[in-house]
């Protein structure tokens, strides 16, 4: 009988189950449960997990983008609610590779079929719900599809974050915001981090799968902050005085290097050497 490497996988969740039989059953698909009878599929799971990902999804992006209409939050939602978005986040974690098959299911590819991917993750969602309850379903859901929800909100065109700092800057501290970017990871799993800068003062932190999807939600961090500010719904008499912005111990040297000195700014830009790829 295959043996998967449940403390392997649980630890690519970043959740450690009470009860591990719950992920082993969110990892059986029905062609092994007709090899090995008497063990239950991952059927019912997968119903649960289903149930679970629509909830947590929906209040996601509700809260995450606040003037995004109905529509484009329904469209929003199908992004990443769908076969081949969820096929790709389990890729991710490497779920094709603990999979219990039949034999037949594996010499047909099962382990790198989407509908056979996006089951299994909405079964291990349903098994996590279980063993730990709503919260630790959300967070496991939130840390896989957040950055699949800002790219579909790229592709959307739902919402442009960094035009809106920019025209925020501009109007508060008449200069342009400026991006470090840092990466980690393999080439294949590149993972950016983005911090967005006005005078040296950092305004908000992002990341993602590409440079450009953590800079949109490094300047989605800074919109927000800045609109608490008193002047942000000033016009240009009304900007935000010299002696609001922060003080030149604050400020990068020069605004050309950042600290590591493996970040430069170009043009209100920052290109990491690490950061070579936009994907």
């Amino acid at each position: 009988m295959t043996s998967p490497d449940l403390d392997g996988l649980e630890r690519r969740l970043g959740y450690v189950f009470t009860n591990q039989a719950l992920l082993r059953q969110a990892l059986a698909h029905r062609s092994w449960c007709a090899e090995f009878p008497g063990n239950a599929s991952n059927e019912r799971l997968e119903f649960l997990g289903d149930a679970v990902l629509g909830w947590t999804i929906a209040d996601l992006v509700y809260r995450r983008y606040p003037e995004m209409p109905e529509g484009k939050l329904t469209d929003l939602r199908k992004a990443v609610v769908n076969a081949g978005a969820l096929a790709s986040a389990a890729g991710d974690l490497g779920l094709g590779s603990e999979l219990l098959l039949g034999k037949g299911e594996a010499a047909a590819g099962g382990r790198h079929k989407s509908s056979i991917l996006s089951d299994a993750l909405e079964a291990v969602f349903g098994a996590v719900y279980l063993d730990g309850g709503p919260e630790p379903a959300r967070d496991l859901i939130t840390r896989l599809l957040t950055s699949r929800l800002d790219d579909a909100v790229t592709r959307l065109g739902g919402l442009d974050h960094k035009t809106a700092l920019q025209e925020l800057a501009a109007q508060l501290f008449e200069v342009p915001p400026q991006y470090v970017l840092r990466s980690d990871g393999p080439d294949h799993a590149k993972r950016f981090e983005a911090d967005v800068q006005i005078l040296g003062k950092v305004w908000g932190t992002g990341e993602g799968r590409s440079k450009k999807q953590a800079e949109q939600a490094a300047a989605r961090e800074a919109c927000a902050a800045l609109r608490e500010l008193p002047g942000a719904g000033a016009r240009n008499g009304d900007r935000v005085r010299n002696g609001d912005r922060p003080a030149n111990g604050d400020t990068a040297a020069n605004g050309d290097t950042a600290a590591n000195g493996d970040t430069a700014v170009r043009g209100g830009t920052v290109d990491s050497a690490t950061a070579d790829s936009d994907a």
